[in-house]
């Protein structure tokens, strides 16, 4: 599976799976897929944590490990086709400009506390030099 679309990749996945059951009487595992498939382990739990957001297959956790169920095959052609699946590149990318988002909101959190804080210490002041003044 060299750079499909996750459209593609769903599908074999959960052929995938549909096979495993046929040939060896049980649900299969990540692992038993990327085998199965040729994948690695990063590529196969990629393509399974996109098919759960979807909702084309469940995790099921249990005493044998955690196994695959195809919950809904037919949620697999609400996935765009064609469209290439985002890289690890391209995920970096949004992920640093979240970074930068927040660190820019953060900042601008701090600067709004500085100035509370020196509009406080000012009145606090004009307020003790009232209060002197008085005396």
């Amino acid at each position: 599976m060299k750079n499909e679309d996750l459209y593609s990749s769903a599908h074999i996945f959960v052929a995938g799976i549909r096979v495993f059951e046929h040939t060896r009487s049980k649900q299969p595992s990540v692992d038993d897929l990327c085998d199965l498939l040729s994948l690695t382990l990063e590529q196969g739990n990629y393509i399974c944590k996109k098919l759960v957001a979807c909702g084309v297959i469940e995790r099921v956790e249990g005493g044998f490990g955690t196994r695959l169920f195809i919950k809904d095959q037919l949620k697999i052609e609400e996935i765009p086709s064609g469209q290439p699946e985002s890289t690890l590149e391209d995920e970096l990318k949004e992920f640093q400009d979240s970074q930068k988002k927040f660190s820019k909101k953060i900042e601008s959190f701090q600067a709004t506390q500085a100035e509370k804080k020196k509009n406080m210490f000012a009145e606090m002041e004009k307020k003790l030099k009232e209060e002197l003044e008085k005396k």
